[in-house]
C-alpha cells in the first residue's frame, strides 16, 4: 500500500518542487503567496495614532496588553501626549491571585464531583491560566485600577511566566487536595473556606516574590504636547519662547504625587470598561442569544465571560462606526491559521498553503468550532481599516503585542475574508450598537458548558 503512495507522489513534477522548497524553507516560506501579498497594501483609509508598540514577550497576556492598549489609546489622546504605557504586571499580579482563588471557589463549588469527571478535569486544567476575555480584564481594571507602567515595570517572570505559573498551579492543586480531603473529614464548608484564605497567603507570597509586590501608589508626572494655540497672549507665547532659549522641554507638566491606582483609573481614564458588549460570531450556535460560559472567570461576582451572538454584518458595522469616531476596538481570533507572523499578515491567499500540498480546506468557520480545528487563541486591536468606493472594508490595520519585530513596526495587516473566516468576537462600546443588537446583549445569557468549543481562553503563546 505504502508503495502506492510514494508512486503517486513521485509521479508528479510538481510535488517534487514543492518538498525541495518546503524541505528547506518551511512550510509557510514555501507557501507564501507573493501576489496574495502584494494584495494587502499597509495603507488604510482610516487608521489610528496609537503610542509606541508593545510586547508581552513569552506569556500568555495577549488578551490584558490588548485591553491596556484600548485603554492607553483613550489616555494619550485625552491628556495630549505623545506615548504613554501602562502596567502590565501590576494586573497580571491581580489577575494570577483572583485566579488562584476562582480555582479554589470552583473547587469548593464542586466537592463532590468526582475527580475523572468532565467538569472537574476542565476546572482543574490550568487553575492560574494566563489567558483570559475582555470581561476578565474589565473586572481586574474596576476592582484593582491602573497604573503607569514606570510604576510597576516588567520583571522575568512576567515576561516569561511559564516558571511562576508550573509552581503557582502546582501550590493551587494542593490546595484543592487538601480541602476535597477536609470536606472528606466532615469539616463544613466555613472551615473550608477559611482554609482557603489562609492558602492563598501562600499565593500572594508566592506572586510578590515573583513579580514583585504592586505598589499601593505611585507618583504620576508626564509632560503634555505643547500645541500652539492661536488664543494664547503675547505674554503667554513670549514666556514659552524665553523658556525654549534656556533649554527647557516644551509642554505642560501633570504632576499627582501618592496617588492610588483606583484614584488615578477613575481621574485619568476617560472610559468605562463595563460600558461596551462583547459581540460574537460563532456560526454554529444561534444568533440573537447571548451565551455565558460556566466556571470560567477571574474575579469571583465579577462580570460573567458572556458573549452577544450576533453575526458578523452586525460586527463589522458596529466596529466601522466606533473606528471612524475614532476608538480602536479589542478583539479575539485564531492568529495560527493562515497567518505569516515575521511579515505580520493574517490573510488566506497569502499563505497558500493548499497549491504547497494540492488540498482543500473545506469546514465551514461552524465546523472549525465544532471540531475544534480553530479556536480563539489571541486577542489584539483593531487600529484602522480599508474601505471601498462602497464603504465596504477591504483589510484591516491590527495592532499586535509582539514587539517591533513582526510585521511594520509591530502592526499586521489583515484581509476582510480572513476576518469574517477567524475573528470570533469584537469588544464594542454600546453607544454604537443599534437598538436590536442592544436588545440581544441585554437578554438572559444561554450558559454554556466550561469544554464548550466557544470557551477556548485567549491565550497567545
Amino acid at each position: 500500500m505504502n508503495e502506492g503512495y510514494a508512486s503517486s507522489f513521485n509521479a508528479q513534477r510538481a510535488y517534487r518542487v514543492s518538498a525541495n522548497a518546503a524541505v528547506n524553507n518551511g512550510i509557510l516560506a514555501a507557501a507564501t503567496d507573493y501576489e496574495g501579498v502584494r494584495s494587502l497594501p499597509r495603507t488604510f483609509s482610516l487608521e489610528l495614532k496609537q503610542g509606541s508598540i508593545t510586547n508581552q514577550k513569552r506569556s500568555g497576556r495577549c488578551w490584558m496588553f490588548a485591553g491596556l492598549n484600548v485603554c492607553r489609546y483613550e489616555i494619550i489622546h485625552s491628556l495630549g501626549l505623545e506615548d504613554f504605557e501602562l502596567s502590565e504586571t501590576y494586573l497580571f499580579f491581580w489577575d494570577k491571585l483572583e485566579k488562584a482563588n476562582f480555582y479554589l471557589e470552583s473547587v469548593l463549588d464542586t466537592l463532590d464531583e468526582p475527580l475523572n469527571s468532565r467538569l472537574f478535569e476542565t476546572i482543574n486544567e490550568e487553575p492560574t491560566s494566563d489567558g483570559g476575555w475582555w470581561w476578565m480584564f474589565a473586572n481586574l481594571v474596576r476592582k484593582y485600577g491602573l497604573m503607569p507602567k514606570e510604576a510597576f515595570p516588567e520583571s522575568k517572570n512576567a515576561e516569561n511566566s511559564s516558571d511562576m505559573d508550573q509552581y503557582v498551579d502546582a501550590k493551587c492543586r494542593e490546595d484543592a487536595a487538601e480541602l476535597r480531603r477536609r470536606h472528606e473529614n466532615g469539616e463544613t464548608l466555613a472551615t473550608l473556606r477559611e482554609v482557603k484564605n489562609h492558602q492563598l497567603d501562600d499565593i500572594y507570597r508566592m506572586l510578590a516574590i515573583s513579580l514583585g509586590e504592586p505598589p499601593k501608589s505611585f507618583d504620576f508626572v508626564v509632560r503634555v504636547k505643547d500645541e500652539s494655540d492661536d488664543s494664547e497672549s503675547a505674554e503667554v507665547k513670549k514666556q514659552k519662547e524665553a523658556r525654549a532659549k534656556k533649554g527647557f522641554v516644551p509642554g505642560k507638566v501633570i504632576q499627582e504625587r501618592n496617588i492610588t491606582p483606583l484614584e488615578f483609573a477613575h481621574k485619568y481614564l476617560p472610559l468605562d470598561v463595563f460600558d461596551y458588549v462583547d459581540l460574537m460570531d460563532a456560526p454554529q450556535k444561534p444568533y440573537g442569544h447571548v451565551y455565558s460560559i460556566k466556571h470560567e472567570g477571574n474575579v469571583v461576582g465579577g462580570h460573567d465571560i458572556s458573549f452577544a451572538n450576533v453575526g458578523m454584518d452586525t460586527i463589522k458595522k458596529a466596529l466601522i462606526a466606533q473606528l471612524k469616531d475614532g476608538h480602536p476596538a479589542w478583539f479575539a481570533c485564531d492568529c495560527l491559521i493562515f497567518s505569516l507572523r515575521d511579515k505580520g499578515i493574517f490573510d488566506r491567499k497569502s499563505v497558500n498553503v493548499e497549491d504547497l500540498f494540492d488540498v482543500h480546506y473545506t469546514l465551514n468557520k461552524a465546523d472549525r468550532l465544532r471540531y475544534l480545528e480553530s479556536i480563539g487563541n489571541h486577542a489584539m486591536t483593531i487600529q484602522g481599516v480599508d474601505l471601498d468606493e462602497n464603504g465596504k472594508p477591504d483589510r484591516w490595520k491590527i495592532e499586535n503585542s509582539w514587539g517591533k519585530e513582526p510585521g511594520q513596526n509591530g502592526y499586521f495587516v489583515m484581509s476582510d475574508e480572513w476576518f469574517s473566516d477567524f475573528v470570533y468576537d469584537v469588544v464594542i462600546r454600546k453607544e454604537y450598537l443599534d437598538e436590536a443588537t442592544l436588545a440581544v446583549a441585554n437578554s438572559k445569557p444561554v450558559e454554556v458548558e466550561a469544554w464548550d468549543p466557544l470557551c477556548k481562553t485567549t491565550r497567545s503563546e
